[in-house]
């Protein structure tokens, strides 16, 4: 019997079938503890033949509450900057390396405050990612913040020293080219936003390029 305490996804994760067969058995996903407080699992979202993959690092409020990626403040930036750098959101896959929103309240109907997922917590939803690599084998993968990084690259990743470059690396027995860049809720924190934005907008356009 899969537990919590096992800290991975894995008994979850079906062995066949495409997106639909994994966001089905996602909802029902109890490979940590992060599903307890959670209002749903948020699962990945966007076409199967995308060609380019775009992971960030887990559902905020507005994700947890409407059951899709990147539908709050941040990814409202990122629908901003895709086209602009010359991407098409209607070719791209939308995930995050953890699936439950991670966050604190302090009381009941308080604004809940994300919270950032620990290393062990994205391992544990490691074979979710993998199984949605596996299904739309994108040509490219931008790396959305420290902790997509991370998940997939290792815990030695900085997304400072690498952002807006195109990495080669094999990733779960295949090569992969990723283009790192911050989170899109990072420029919405920023002191210049504007310049933040440019800077987001300049990683993304290196992962335009890539693609041609």
């Amino acid at each position: 019997m899969a537990t919590e305490d096992a800290y991975t996804a894995e008994p979850f994760v079906p062995d066949r079938g495409g997106l639909s067969a994994l966001r089905n058995a996602a909802a029902n996903c109890r490979g940590c503890p992060l599903h307890r407080d959670a209002t749903q699992t948020v699962f990945g979202d966007g076409s199967a033949d995308a060609r380019v993959m775009l992971v960030g690092e887990q559902p905020g409020d507005q994700e947890d509450r409407q059951g899709k990626p990147f539908v709050g403040p941040g990814g409202r930036v990122l629908q901003r900057a895709l086209p602009e750098a010359g991407l098409d959101p209607a070719d791209a896959y939308f995930t995050n390396a953890v699936k439950h929103f991670k966050f604190t309240q302090s009381e009941p109907r308080k604004r809940r405050i994300h919270k950032a997922p620990t290393l062990r917590e994205v391992a544990a939803c490691a074979p979710w990612l993998a199984a949605e690599l596996a299904v739309v084998e994108p040509e490219l993968i931008v790396l959305l913040g420290a902790i997509a990084g991370k998940a997939l690259l290792g815990s030695s990743f900085r997304v400072t020293q690498v952002r807006g470059t195109v990495l080669e690396e094999e990733i779960h027995g295949r090569p992969e080219r990723l283009v790192p860049t911050v989170h899109p809720s990072a420029v919405l924190r920023a002191d210049d936003r504007e310049a933040a934005y440019r800077g987001l907008l300049a990683d993304l356009k290196v992962a335009a390029q890539a693609l041609k």
